[in-house]
């Protein structure tokens, strides 16, 4: 490390994240999500519109828990600092979130100076918020029966890389794998239907190489699914095209 990375280092004072928690003060959305925004963010006039996108619905599930948004979240050797500004040696050492449980409280910090624009940032808290509820709430029967008839239709392609493991295995008569399988293909759906609230992406940009992207047809299925339990907010468009409008 240069000079200039060790000065910046040492000028940028770690605190602990329960101490950020005090410090924070926490913002209860109109949707009913709690939040907080502690230190110098990049992404700092976009958190409420992301935070507000997560549907009303969603949120008495989520009661106990706080989202900090945060420069950068470190978290090592058990113990949780929060940089309440940017620096590059730093982010090396970095998470892009981290949960904790404080007292009676579920906190979850993220990392938004780890993202590069609203896109990624939106998409790691929807992430959260998605597996967040399906641990609180479980899932619904009727999305079960949907993505089970998919996978007997050997529709091809899933939303995560965890859901197209589960799925596999599930397939080959693995009960535990169905259930976690349910649950991961959940909470993408979820996020995905949050994200397309927020911001207008393309789908293929959720792609990874590890496994095959849920076909188009199938996944705008459980969006209408998901969008019909979980109607968005006001002033939130919620429209699947399957071209773009030139």
């Amino acid at each position: 490390m240069d000079d200039t990375h060790t000065q910046a280092a040492s000028a940028t004072a770690l605190l602990p994240a329960v101490e950020v928690t005090r410090q924070a003060q926490v913002t209860e959305a109109a949707n009913g999500i709690f939040y907080a925004t502690y230190g110098e963010l990049r992404a700092d006039d976009d958190v409420l519109r992301i935070v507000e996108a997560v549907p009303s619905g969603i949120a008495p599930a989520l009661q106990r828990r706080a989202y900090y948004f945060v420069p950068l979240a470190i978290a090592e050797d058990d113990q949780v600092h929060i940089a309440p500004t940017f620096t590059q040696d730093l982010s090396d050492r970095a998470v892009c979130h981290k949960n904790l449980t404080l007292g009676s409280a579920e906190c979850t910090f993220l990392s938004t100076s780890l993202t590069q624009d609203r896109f990624a940032l939106a998409f790691e808290f929807f992430i959260n918020v998605g597996h967040q509820f399906v641990e609180v709430a479980g899932v619904p029967a009727s999305f079960h029966e949907l993505v089970w008839r998919q996978a007997e239709s050997q529709v091809r392609g899933e939303t995560s890389h965890d859901a197209w493991e589960y799925r596999q295995r599930a397939q080959s008569g693995d009960e535990k794998a169905k259930s976690q399988f349910f649950e991961a293909a959940f909470a993408d759906i979820l996020a995905i239907y949050m994200l397309a609230s927020t911001v207008d992406f393309d789908y293929h940009d959720l792609r990874e190489r590890e496994y095959p992207l849920l076909v188009a047809p199938a996944l705008a299925e459980r969006l209408r699914h998901v969008a019909a339990l979980f109607p968005h907010n006001h002033g939130y468009e919620f429209e699947i095209r399957y071209r773009r409008r030139s």
